[in-house]
């Protein structure tokens, strides 16, 4: 049988409604025969209601993405969300249209749908899924968890994302999400980024999702889902670290709140609104044209400092386009923005990049600007008197590009750092980085986690972090690796 349209359902739902209270103005038996039929009839309606209102939502969600793109191929991104609400959904199809937008082809199912084939088919896959009860998966998942995570697969082809959805007040956070990760790097497959949190809708954690869709993509400048709620910080030193290196020039950049409390723990993300640069805002001066005069998107950087330093400290990188003019984020700091004016500015808590609070060996590894988020870790435990730190650090040229120099020197001298080894890579004729290093040490790391070790990495991503992380599978073991994961004693910054 047909169903009856959204808005006729609709309808004869308040139809029955009105009768139903209309027939207590009637009396005896066949009040209460006439009652009883109503409410049945009236609450079936709703029902209908409910399920076709829910089914026009979906088919609104997914209005946008032609046919074409509904067909995953090894070219396309696929997309798949496990949705108790609906909400997983709704991000899913978010994530879509933003990737689709910056032309990439994209393919989106619910998890239950995903095949064994498509599986061993797909290339990329982001997964989208909500945890519901005591960690478990949604019903739209129940078909996947059972047919697939209870096998074995070869996906040593396929590159992944999560993005966990959940609630924080429940114990089991985010628990499917965590298990499905875990699940597919038991598989062998391999993560284009770590598993990002997402706490009962959690805006900020959705932008940094939106930030690595825009680092695979290759198109960052697209607009922000959700403004963050900047606070105004006064910009107040500016310091060229590395001048003469082969490299981009990297800032020392220090500001300090207009008002209020310097509150932040060592792994945290500040999260800057950049502006147009002068001259771009007096060239399109009453322009009508929103695309190009709007707001621009949020940028990201690890915090360098601890609240006991007084000021909050990033360390930046100058980037260029391919056409040479400044990024969006750096030129603004680097740049264009002048010292004692008003930043915006947001502090964003990152769980995922905290050390455990006992004190316990620390190994910090990192490149380039990615000694800012280490350099936090370092200083926030020569505070606590935990002295077991050991820096693997690199970069291009000792003479231009060794960062904070007297600092780390300093702390090697009285007992907070207990190993370093930098790697300056243009220093000889052979290239050399951290990973290179580890492998020396490796002996010595083993060591060190025997000895319930805990291991940050902080740097590039493409390059860096994947060069560390196949490093640290050869010295440490896959599994035991994933053992420190799932433990949190292997966490990651990487960008």
């Amino acid at each position: 049988m047909r169903l009856p349209s959204l808005r006729l359902t609709g309808i004869l739902c308040l139809a029955f409604t009105i009768l139903f209270i209309l027939s207590f103005f009637w009396h005896g038996a066949v009040q209460r025969d006439l009652s009883a039929g109503l409410l049945l009839v009236g609450y079936l309606s709703f029902c209908v209601w409910t399920g076709l209102k829910h089914k026009d939502s979906q088919s609104r969600s997914m209005q946008g993405f032609p046919a074409e793109l509904q067909r995953h191929d090894q070219d396309s991104i696929l997309i798949t969300y496990a949705s108790q609400t609906g909400y997983a959904e709704q991000i899913a199809i978010k994530t879509a249209m933003h990737l689709q937008k910056a032309g990439m082809g994209i393919a989106v199912c619910a998890l239950g749908a995903i095949q064994p084939a498509q599986l061993q088919k797909a290339q990329r896959m982001l997964f989208v899924v909500s945890t519901t009860g005591e960690g478990d998966a949604p019903d739209n998942a129940a078909a996947f968890t059972r047919r697939l995570m209870n096998q074995t697969l070869d996906l040593s082809h396929l590159s992944f994302s999560v993005l966990a959805l959940g609630d924080r007040h429940y114990q089991q956070f985010c628990a499917f999400g965590h298990r499905l990760a875990h699940w597919l790097r038991q598989q062998q497959a391999q993560c284009l980024f770590d598993l990002i949190e997402v706490d009962n809708g959690d805006e900020g954690a959705l932008r940094h999702w939106q930030h690595y869709l825009g680092v695979i993509s290759g198109h960052t400048e697209m607009s922000d889902w959700s403004k963050p709620g900047y606070q105004d910080w006064i910009l107040t030193e500016r310091e060229l670290l590395n001048p003469g290196s082969l490299g981009g020039p990297a800032y020392r950049i220090a500001c300090r709140p207009a008002n209020g409390e310097l509150i932040w723990a060592a792994g945290d993300i500040a999260e800057i609104e950049p502006q147009h640069p002068p001259a771009y805002q007096a060239n399109t001066a009453g322009t009508q044209d929103q695309t190009t005069t709007g707001p621009l998107p949020h940028r990201e950087y690890s915090i360098s400092s601890i609240p006991a330093d007084g000021k909050l400290e990033l360390l930046v990188r100058q980037m260029r386009r391919p056409d040479g003019s400044l990024g969006i984020g750096s030129g603004w700091l680097t740049e264009y923005a002048q010292v004692g004016q008003t930043l915006g500015l947001r502090l964003r808590e990152n769980r995922n990049f905290h050390t455990p609070a006992q004190d316990i060996p620390l190994i910090l590894i990192g490149n380039g600007t990615g000694l800012a988020g280490l350099r936090a870790h370092i200083k926030a435990r020569a505070a606590r008197h935990q002295l077991r730190n050991w820096l693997f650090f690199g970069e291009r040229q000792q003479a231009h590009d060794y960062f904070h120099r007297n600092e780390i020197q300093a702390w090697q001298q009285t007992g907070v750092l207990s190993r370093l080894d930098l790697c300056f890579s243009r220093d000889q004729e052979e290239r050399r980085y951290v990973q290179h290093a580890m492998l020396e040490q490796a002996g010595e790391i083993l060591s060190w986690v025997d000895q319930g070790t805990a291991i940050l990495v902080c740097g590039s991503l493409q390059g860096m972090a994947e060069e560390v992380h196949a490093t640290l599978n050869i010295i440490l073991g896959a599994e035991r690796l994933e053992q420190m994961t799932e433990q949190h004693l292997y966490r990651r910054d990487v960008y």
